[in-house]
């Protein structure tokens, strides 16, 4: 409800004068790391625009959007609205000096095939960046180093990502995901799911979003290995979704 009434009062839409009736629908499973919440956000800051014909563009939508995402993150990095905003294959870039974000739409020359297993965890993503920052205060030197290594793949990504390099990328899923668990981030279930994925094929996987439970997604050369991983997942007694970037 505080994310609903976050979009409404920065659309400057007073209920006073006009009662509403708001219902959200559709497939998105809301499940920790989707981006369900953000997109929730977003479909209301839309159709509010179009209700009331404010003739917002994609930059406002996008701002209304974050305000909502307030009401779930505290202070949301930016990049679900963003996404869920403009679609496709983005690269962000947060300001963290308060200023305009950075955003680019990408655009892969190569089909590559996903596979989203859930692990019906979620976690809070309050608490797991507590208790990074955490243990990034208690070892500043050492988080210095992971976070270049985190600003190298992922500039290397976006790079092989616009080549359709599908190995590189990949390897670099990989490497990320170490990361992640150096930072406590990962957990034993997510590890876990990037293991079945990556003993059936997976070119490279990882965990997404908070961590600690919600998303793992693994790259597939092909959709016959996409359907392989899948369904070992699924017999392991996990959701899985298929999907396709590029």
């Amino acid at each position: 409800m505080q994310s609903v009434q976050n979009v409404i009062n920065y659309l400057n839409i007073d209920l006073k004068k006009q009662k509403l009736e708001i219902t959200f629908s559709g497939n998105l499973f809301a499940a920790s790391g989707v981006g369900a919440s953000a997109a929730q956000c977003t479909s209301l800051a839309r159709a509010l625009n179009d209700e009331f014909h404010l003739k917002l563009d994609d930059e406002k939508i996008n701002e209304a959007a974050y305000e909502g995402e307030k009401a779930y993150h505290g202070t949301p990095s930016g990049i679900d609205n963003t996404a869920s905003t403009y679609g496709g294959l983005i690269w962000f870039i947060k300001n963290l000096d308060g200023g305009k974000n950075t955003m680019d739409l990408l655009q892969s020359p190569k089909k590559m095939p996903l596979v989203i297993a859930n692990s019906g965890i979620t976690a809070s993503t309050t608490e797991v960046v507590a208790d990074v920052r955490r243990l990034k205060e208690e070892n500043p030197e050492k988080f210095k180093g992971i976070f270049i290594k985190y600003k190298s793949l992922a500039e290397k990504a976006k790079d092989a990502l616009l080549k359709g390099d599908i190995t590189t990328i990949g390897k670099l899923m990989n490497q990320n995901h170490t990361l992640l668990q150096n930072i406590t981030v990962s957990g034993e279930i997510n590890d876990k799911l990037v293991d079945i994925s990556i003993k059936n094929g997976a070119i490279g996987a990882k965990m997404t979003g908070t961590g600690r439970g919600g998303l793992t997604i693994a790259l597939t050369e092909n959709e016959e290995i996409q359907e392989k991983i899948a369904n070992a997942i699924e017999n392991e007694g996990y959701d899985v979704w298929k999907s396709m970037i590029g």
